[in-house]
This record gives C-alpha cells, sequence and structure tokens, in this order.
C-alpha cells in the first residue's frame, strides 16, 4: 500500500449559474487527495490519512476516496470544519485562495497520526499540509517515522499561503533529506534554489538526500535526475481546459509507474533500470495529460489510458 498523507479540502471551483451569474460549485480536493485518487483509480492499493471533517463536506470527501478505491479508515473524523480553498483561473491556470485556520486538517496534532504498518511500503507527502502549524509539525513528524520505507515529497508550493518562510523552507530542507523521490516544478524548484539553469538546481537538489529529483515542466513534459543522469518524458498533446490537478495526477501516475514495476523500495530506487523510470514518468505524463483536458481534478481511471 501507498499512504498518501496530506490535505483533503474542498475546491471551491468558478462556475456560471443558469442566470449567467459567477458562483462556486464545491468539488472534493487537495493536492495529497488528489494524488490518492490518482493511484486509487490506476489500480494501486492506496490509503490516505488526513483528518475528515464530520461536516457535510467530510461526507463527499470520504465518498470520493471510497469511489475511488482509496482505504481512509485511519483518517478520523473530527468535529472541525473542512478546508476551503476557492480557485480562480488566470489563463487557465489556477490561483488558490484558502479558508484553513480552525479546520480538520490544520489543527491536525500528533496525537492524530496513524500507526505506520508493514503493509503500508511508501509514503506520499505534500502540498499545503506543510505549510502552516501544527499540521506541518505533524506531518513533519510522520515522515520521520518512516523507517526504511520509500517517500516521496511533492511540495506543490503556493508562495502567497505562507507565512514564516524560514520555518516553512527548514521544513521543506528536512523532509527533503529523508525523501527518496522529490517532483518539483520548475516554479517550485526557482523558489527553492533561485535563479540559474533548471538542470544545475535540480541536481543542487539531488545532493541533498533524494535518490530521484523529477522537474516537470507542463507542456515540455517531465525529467528524472537520478545520479548517473537523467530521463526525460514528453508531454502529450491536448487541448487544456485548466490545469487543477495536473501535478497531482502526475504524481499518482509516476508512483503507479514503480508499483506495476515492482519498484517501490528503497532498494530497488538504487538499482531502477532507465527503462523503468522512463516508463513511470511517460506514465505520469499521460495521465495528467487526460486530467488537463478535463475541467477540475478529475484523474483518469486506468481504462482511460
Amino acid at each position: 500500500m501507498i499512504l498518501c498523507a496530506g490535505e483533503a479540502l474542498i475546491d471551491m471551483l468558478p462556475r456560471e449559474s443558469t442566470t449567467a451569474e459567477a458562483c462556486f460549485a464545491p468539488y472534493p480536493g487537495g493536492a495529497v487527495f488528489n494524488t490518492a485518487i490518482a493511484l486509487g483509480r490506476l489500480g494501486v492499493r492506496t490509503g490516505f490519512f488526513c483528518p475528515i471533517s464530520d461536516d457535510l463536506f467530510g461526507t463527499q470527501l470520504r465518498a470520493a476516496l471510497e469511489a475511488s478505491g482509496v482505504d481512509h479508515s485511519v483518517s478520523p473524523a473530527v468535529d472541525r470544519p473542512c478546508t476551503l480553498a476557492f480557485v480562480t483561473l488566470v489563463d487557465g491556470q489556477a490561483r488558490y485562495a484558502f479558508y484553513d485556520r480552525g479546520t480538520a486538517l490544520r489543527d491536525l496534532t500528533e496525537a492524530e497520526l496513524p500507526v505506520l504498518t508493514e503493509e503500508m511500503r511508501a509514503l506520499f507527502f505534500g502540498g499545503i499540509s506543510l505549510v502552516g502549524d501544527p499540521c506541518g509539525r505533524a506531518f513533519e513528524t510522520l515522515c520521520a517515522r518512516a523507517g526504511a520505507r520509500l517517500v516521496m515529497l511533492d511540495p506543490n508550493i503556493r508562495p502567497g499561503f505562507i507565512r514564516d518562510e524560514t520555518a516553512y523552507r527548514a521544513r521543506l530542507a528536512a523532509m527533503m533529506a529523508r525523501a527518496d523521490i522529490v517532483k518539483l516544478s520548475d516554479e517550485d524548484l526557482r523558489w527553492l534554489m533561485g535563479a540559474g539553469d533548471l538542470a544545475g538546481l535540480a541536481r543542487a537538489v539531488l545532493t541533498q538526500g533524494p535518490q530521484i529529483v523529477i522537474l516537470t515542466e507542463g507542456a515540455k513534459g517531465a525529467r528524472a535526475y537520478v545520479a548517473g543522469g537523467d530521463v526525460h518524458a514528453q508531454a502529450q498533446p491536448v487541448a487544456v481546459v485548466d490545469t487543477v490537478g495536473a501535478g497531482d495526477t502526475f504524481n499518482g501516475g509516476f508512483l503507479a509507474g514503480l508499483a506495476r514495476a515492482n519498484a517501490l523500495s528503497k532498494s530497488a530506487l538504487t538499482a531502477l533500470p532507465e527503462t523503468v523510470l522512463q516508463e513511470a514518468l511517460g506514465l505520469g505524463t499521460q495521465a495528467a495529460a487526460v486530467t488537463v483536458s478535463r475541467a477540475g481534478a478529475n484523474p483518469p481511471w486506468a481504462r482511460d489510458l
């Protein structure tokens, strides 16, 4: 099982009413939640952890997980409201306004963390769940408890959401040092590492601990950097509706590719054949292409590919 640990929230997506008024419609979302959904739909045994509200939105989140075959049994039901993310689209790119103080996600404490079992072979972390406290501190603690399990991290950085940049950078540095796979968009990489050649910046991240650093560049595809070189996968040409959930779906596709090759372990990554890495990257870009061709975060099922 791959355990995805991070935010579950409601994306309030822009829509138009029948009387042509601007409005928002609630959809289950969150970067880590979306990755779990993508994995479940691709047939990978997947678990999800985040406290989920016992309100009407929490009910919607649980139903979406169950519909995609994701086990949420380690996610406690809590008497705190659900985080809401209001989304606006600018030239097809998503911009977010988060409402999360006092929520099921934000007020997560270490006491609510799950016990990691033997069946949990890999852990996935990322998204806004790593920004604020106490939830960020709790997820960092869970990452530190991973032990011999494979860890993938996608910080999915939202600069406008960061209030304590120094603390956030320290958390990311600690988690990247423990991670086996770090995935970054080109924007994430520049925020983390500053100006410079993207390849050089990605290789600088590689020296901080991970075995694989993946750089995604939208229509340019994705490139994985490893100690011995790099591998590239082209993005599939599609008519883009919006980019909501694209990176999250890529993560699910990439991890699914590793799962299909029985490569969800630290030792497997050490001796990972280039063909397996190429296939995993390709599955990630293929799955992401389907998502951007649809409105909202709607990862493909295996049959869609």
